[in-house]
């Protein structure tokens, strides 16, 4: 069987030795009972990061995105999110599906948005428009290449929806990616949200799991929800314990995983195949071709080289760095591209 680098995604990555044996090892109980121990102490641990009052733990960023919209919308409300978001774009609908909301969708700048387009989004009274009741930024942005936002545009973004008493929620998919590089703290960002997605699976490494935090009533509401969308689970102390162990351990070498995307970026930019590249600032690098069939061939052939990549569209493909991608794959990578010809 083929061994490939697979760069497809920061999802794909296994268990180091070190959380395999945290995850063995720990007291697990009947969550549902709220009797898992190890759950109990990673929602409290995610929740005290960021300043928050209570969190809860999910099988998925999908389900904690999914959970927030509904705490925060009713029926017939208005969401108001990038275009390139992963509520958006990756959610299934689940904005209409789950919580019977639409959604205004802003223009920013590879997925970042500023508090001026958000102030000019907001319905007024007039009742033949749907009531404006959540904005969501998504921290970094995926289909922005890894992106992120500045403490000042967050801040400036939060004042507005207070002036306004609309709730903020953040999906922070890839926040710590985000963190690592601006130095802001966790608590810092925390002032800012009513609520926070937190993904554990892609950059921190943990097979499953995402924990959404924000007050003890968001939480209290959502833990309900979570329930009707089929998200209870019983003994998930085993993997609580795999996102413990990543928030203790897997935070700080982020910074690796950027680098190493960097360099990918300094191969893409001396290839003559590549058109142009989305400025790499965290662990994501979206390059575009000159042709869906060039797409598709370089596929291919680096496929039959033994390295996976995602299509990012009909003229882009991605890739993605993370904890199981070293500086020997990087090199492999490197050498591949360069002996393309697409």
């Amino acid at each position: 069987m083929t061994k490939f680098i697979d760069l497809r995604s920061d999802t794909v990555t296994h268990p180091t030795k070190e959380m395999l044996e945290v995850m063995f090892s720990a007291t697990v109980g009947d969550d549902v009972y709220g009797e898992d121990p190890t759950v109990n102490a990673l929602e409290e641990k995610a929740a005290q990061l960021f300043g928050m009052e209570a969190g809860l733990f999910c099988p998925s960023g999908t389900m904690t995105n999914q959970i927030a919209i509904k705490v925060h919308t009713q029926p017939g409300d208005e969401v108001i999110c990038d275009r390139l978001s992963h509520i958006y774009n990756y959610e299934g609908g689940g904005i209409a599906f789950n919580s019977g909301a639409s959604v205004r969708l802003l223009d920013g700048q590879r997925g970042i948005f500023t508090a001026d387009q958000v102030l000019a989004n907001i319905n007024g009274e007039d009742i033949h428009l749907p009531h404006t009741a959540l904005v969501e930024i998504e921290n970094t942005v995926n289909k922005g290449g890894g992106c992120y936002y500045t403490t000042e545009q967050i801040a400036a973004i939060h004042n507005v929806c207070k002036q306004y008493k609309l709730p903020l929620h953040m999906d922070g998919a890839r926040l710590f990616n985000a963190l690592v590089e601006t130095n802001q703290t966790t608590k810092e960002i925390g002032s800012y949200f009513d609520t926070i997605s937190i993904c554990l699976s892609k950059g921190l490494g943990t097979p499953v799991g995402s924990v959404l935090v924000g007050t003890k009533a968001h939480i209290a509401k959502a833990k309900r929800i979570r329930k009707v969308f089929g998200g209870a689970w019983r003994q998930a102390g085993y993997l609580a314990a795999a996102g413990i162990y990543a928030l203790d351990n897997h935070v700080t070498r982020l910074k690796e995983d950027h680098q190493r995307a960097r360099d990918l970026e300094r191969t893409l930019n001396d290839l003559p195949y590549v058109t142009s590249i989305l400025p790499v600032q965290t662990n994501i690098v979206i390059f575009t071709l000159p042709s869906s069939e060039i797409t598709q061939k370089l596929l291919t052939y680096i496929k039959a080289n033994g390295i996976l990549a995602s299509a990012f569209g009909k003229e882009q493909i991605r890739f993605v760095t993370h904890l199981d991608f070293n500086d020997d794959m990087l090199t492999k990578v490197s050498e591949v591209l360069r002996k393309a010809t697409v």
